[in-house]
């Protein structure tokens, strides 16, 4: 009896443990995109910025 009782004790932390770094995997990855989206609209916004200027030296 007290055998099954640790063993579903033990069961029941791991699956915690489980959890909690599967979520900890999803916060990395929405972080991660959130950080190239960040990257990418600043990248765009300074070609914009640039397209003036590149266009008046082409010409």
């Amino acid at each position: 009896m007290k055998t099954e009782k640790y063993l579903s004790y033990a069961i029941g932390e791991i699956l915690l443990v489980v959890i909690g770094i599967l979520i900890v995997l999803s916060i990395n990855d929405w972080n991660e995109e959130r950080k190239e989206k960040s990257e990418r609209d600043y990248v765009i916004h300074e070609l914009l910025a640039e397209y003036p200027d590149n266009l008046v030296i082409l010409r």
